[in-house]
């Protein structure tokens, strides 16, 4: 795939105006954030749902949330580049196709390879949570990597209505992928979506799960203590892992869930342990929202990620 073309507007709004780039051949970035609308229903009235707007969402709802790159930030410590030419863009959305509905995966799976080869960090705004399945697969030559999941569910399911990419799964998936090394499972809670052979599955496999109750308890600083150091990680983030509060916007919110100070926090630890090599947020449905708060939380989420890697060194270490 030689070139990404986006979602077809009249005037395609980028994430805080950050500069539009298509060719990935010849991507120059330090972060590339993308849009990855689709995921793979499981049934024909999921194929195009609110979570499929949440990209152009977030991406509008960014003009909110800076009133420039050069403003002091007291969630970032600073200002967001810190004075390093750090080179951000917007690659636009993984387009869907009518003939297909599991096209874009392969699709997907390209860009965040070209995205890696030019050595850029990769930040995906979804669409559902099936769509970091194909972000993984992108990653088979950088393990062995630490996956850290935000949400408030296990999605450890095989599969649904005989679909096994969907929402439901990309831990199950994750968990058969040689490079992923470990998994850490944060802030699940309720009934989590999992039946007893989900749990059981989960806990053979070794997956470290640590619910929102747990995570109150100990603290954060506890929590990264028991992720490994010097490792490389992945950063899934289930918006409704966040508290309802913090991200009214999903289809299943749960009370009790992760503070954005909780998120913050966990994201300046990782960056500090070691390199992480992608990062995605999704299941945001912005009809449901209100006021825009759970796209503009989002959308500071990306800022304190890109933020944490500049203060971290990370682009120094890429480039």
């Amino acid at each position: 795939m030689s070139k990404l073309t986006v979602t077809p507007r009249t005037v395609f709004q980028t994430f805080l105006d950050f500069p539009l780039v298509e060719d990935l051949d010849r991507l120059s970035a330090d972060v590339a954030i993308i849009g990855m609308p689709y995921g793979t229903p499981y049934t024909i009235d999921e194929t195009i749902n609110d979570q499929t707007n949440a990209p152009t969402a977030v991406r509008r709802a960014s003009q909110r949330i800076s009133l420039g790159l050069d403003r002091y930030d007291f969630d970032i410590g600073g200002t967001l580049f810190e004075g390093q030419d750090v080179k951000v863009v917007d690659v636009g959305d993984v387009p869907g196709q009518a003939s297909g509905s599991t096209g874009h995966y392969a699709r997907a799976e390209a860009a965040i390879r070209k995205i890696r080869a030019a050595g850029a960090l990769p930040i995906t705004i979804g669409g559902d949570h099936g769509i970091p399945i194909p972000i993984f697969r992108a990653l088979d030559g950088e393990g062995p990597i630490t996956l850290v999941q935000i949400d408030a569910h296990l999605d450890w399911r095989d599969n649904v209505n005989g679909v096994k990419e969907g929402y439901s799964s990309p831990i199950r998936r994750a968990s058969e992928m040689a490079h992923i090394e470990a998994i850490f499972q944060l802030g699940i809670r309720g009934q989590g979506s999992a039946r007893m052979e989900e749990v059981e599955a989960a806990r053979a496999y070794g997956s470290n799960i640590i619910t929102a109750g747990q995570w109150q308890e100990i603290g954060t600083a506890a929590l990264l203590e028991r992720i490994p150091d010097g490792g490389r990680y992945y950063l899934t983030i289930d918006a409704d892992g966040l508290d309802p509060a913090v991200m009214p916007a999903v289809e299943g919110p749960s009370p009790g869930g992760v503070t954005y100070r909780q998120t913050i926090d966990l994201i300046k630890g990782l960056f500090a342990k070691g390199e992480v090599v992608g990062v995605d947020i999704v299941e945001i449905a912005p009809a449901r929202d209100i006021n825009e708060i759970t796209s503009m939380t989002a959308g500071n989420i990306i800022l304190n990620v890109i933020g944490a890697a500049v203060r971290a060194g990370q682009f120094k270490r890429q480039n």
